[in-house]
């Protein structure tokens, strides 16, 4: 786990905040599990997005070089396909382990045995 300083113990500056919002918690794992990538129809129906709240995560994915979009064509209508690229998969497997982290100090700070953690 990356921290700031060591008297900083729960900065947790590992956590990726591309990652670290809701909607693109959602986005990010249901493409992770689809290496070809999803039409947008499909992925804005596994995470319960609209249109809208859809775009947006997607723009600051693609943005940061996460995600990559493509236009195209099935049975004449417009498609969009969305993507996970090889950076985006190397940084959310890098949160995952950041985020596991910060799960198991804060169950050892709180004093539960969870985690795989045995009590101290």
């Amino acid at each position: 786990m990356t921290q700031t300083a060591p008297e900083a113990p729960f900065a947790f500056a590992g956590l990726d905040r591309l990652f670290h919002e809701r909607a693109r918690l959602g986005i990010v794992p249901s493409l992770a599990g689809h290496p070809d990538g999803l039409a947008f129809a499909d992925l804005k129906r596994l995470c319960g997005l609209t249109d809208g709240n859809l775009t947006r995560p997607l723009a600051a994915l693609e943005e940061a070089g996460c995600v990559v979009l493509a236009k195209g064509q099935a049975r004449g209508r417009a498609v969009t396909t969305c993507r996970l690229s090889e950076e985006g998969r190397a940084r959310f497997i890098a949160y995952l382990g950041a985020l596991e982290s910060a799960l198991r100090e804060g169950a050892r700070a709180a004093g539960h045995a969870g985690l795989g953690e045995q009590p101290a």
